[in-house]
């Protein structure tokens, strides 16, 4: 680090590339902005302290200035772009996606004008705490800012589409934690991430039917007056039977059983021994309570799809019982809502999320699925995205401000 008294062209130049003005730019402590330089520069007489929050204060140590520098401090800018936020927060990964508002008086352009894309790590707090969870998401948030060269004057509108936000408390405690980084005009939605998976089927449309069976599963409904319902998605202990973890957990209580003489003999136990390096059943007992981590269990669909493909029983009813718990919690949504209509044959959108429901050799759990569902409801229309859940959680806060946009025009 050095001290420089008197700024330079140069360090001018590179004070407008890391956003800092000079003459107001007071750093106390190093920061880690994206491998940038850290220079300390001398306070000068008229000097006044950005106005901000200690929350602020205490993550700008942590993360790029592009997200918590204050919009009075920023770089000199002749104009401001909008962008908007999409935020898709799960228990494998994060993925923020920052794209530029469109006018809304035109059609969404297509390709959409998606500016940047960032991923980080669990962002689900249920899986791995409410502090980790944060840090993931600012971090996310910050690198899509950055990659965009976009900072907080330019968001529009944010919304975060998470995991684990089951209940209106979890909605409120996020709300307040994006209020103290955001400023006021900013809007702001959360959501569950199945909303976000919805969206990204009907283009930011909330109608129809989600079924999401990743890590975890979980069908979350909407009507067009409104209203929505949801089953499943309660976590691996009250019940994501049908998910990559319910099946994977299942996979290893059929080794067990097998291995205790209590169920019948499996290629599981050889094929699943085989790629954790174990050489005894009994030691799945160690390796399965070791880590809580949710996906870990979950990345062991794969070793089951191809003992079913290859006619293990044991595997094949594993995969049954998926289907039919996946199908089952569909049909509890379509039901509650009456999105088939009174007669039960009305059509409606199923959007279809996760890696469970893709094709898996001769294994398409996804296509089981449907056809066990469409047995009650004829009028069922899978759709497959062709977007990820991060654009259909932009295209949520989109569609948000343009209806903002259509009443206020229409007030006025």
């Amino acid at each position: 680090m050095c001290i420089l008294q008197s700024p330079s062209p140069f360090i001018q130049l590179l004070c407008r590339l890391v956003d800092f003005r000079y003459d107001q730019a007071v750093i106390f402590k190093p920061l880690s902005l994206c491998c940038r330089p850290n220079f300390l520069f001398p306070k000068p007489p008229h000097y006044k302290p950005p106005i901000t929050n200690h929350y602020c204060q205490y993550h700008q140590t942590r993360f790029p200035n592009f997200l918590f520098q204050e919009e009075t401090e920023s770089p000199v800018v002749t104009t401001v772009k909008k962008v908007i936020l999409g935020i898709d927060g799960g228990t494998a990964s994060t993925v923020c996606i920052c794209m530029s508002l469109t006018p809304f008086d035109q059609q969404l352009p297509d390709p959409l004008p998606v500016l940047a894309r960032a991923v980080a790590g669990c962002s689900n707090h249920n899986s791995v705490g409410e502090s980790a969870a944060r840090e993931t998401l600012e971090k996310v948030m910050a690198d899509a800012l950055a990659e965009s060269r976009s900072t907080r004057a330019s968001v529009q509108a944010v919304c975060l589409s998470a995991s684990g936000v089951d209940h209106p408390k979890d909605q409120h405690r996020i709300l307040t934690w994006l209020r103290e980084i955001f400023p006021m005009h900013v809007r702001l939605f959360v959501e569950n991430d199945a909303v976000a998976a919805l969206s990204s089927g009907t283009m930011g449309k909330l109608h129809g039917c989600v079924l999401i069976a990743g890590t975890g599963t979980i069908a979350y409904g909407f009507t067009e007056d409104g209203r929505e319902a949801r089953a499943a998605g309660a976590g691996p202990v009250l019940g994501d039977w049908g998910s990559a973890y319910g099946i994977s957990a299942q996979a290893l209580t059929a080794v067990i059983r097998a291995y205790d003489g209590r169920g019948p003999q499996t290629t599981l136990t050889q094929s699943i021994l085989e790629k954790l390096n174990l050489s005894s059943p009994d030691e799945l007992i160690g390796w399965t309570y070791s880590d809580p981590s949710w996906a870990r269990i979950a990345a062991l669909l794969p070793i089951v799809v191809s003992c079913a493909d290859a006619g293990d029983l044991a595997a094949i009813n594993i995969l049954f019982d998926a289907v039919h718990e996946l199908a089952s919690s569909v049909k509890a949504v379509v039901a509650r809502l009456e999105l088939c209509g009174e007669d039960g044959k009305d059509s409606f959108p199923l959007v279809m999320v996760g890696g469970v429901l893709e094709a898996n050799k001769r294994w398409d759990i996804g296509n089981e699925v449907i056809n066990c569902i469409s047995k009650d409801f004829p009028g069922v229309l899978p759709i497959r995205p062709k977007v990820e859940p991060a654009v259909g959680a932009a295209l949520l806060a989109w569609s948000s401000l343009m209806r903002q946009c259509h009443q206020e025009a229409s007030t006025s």
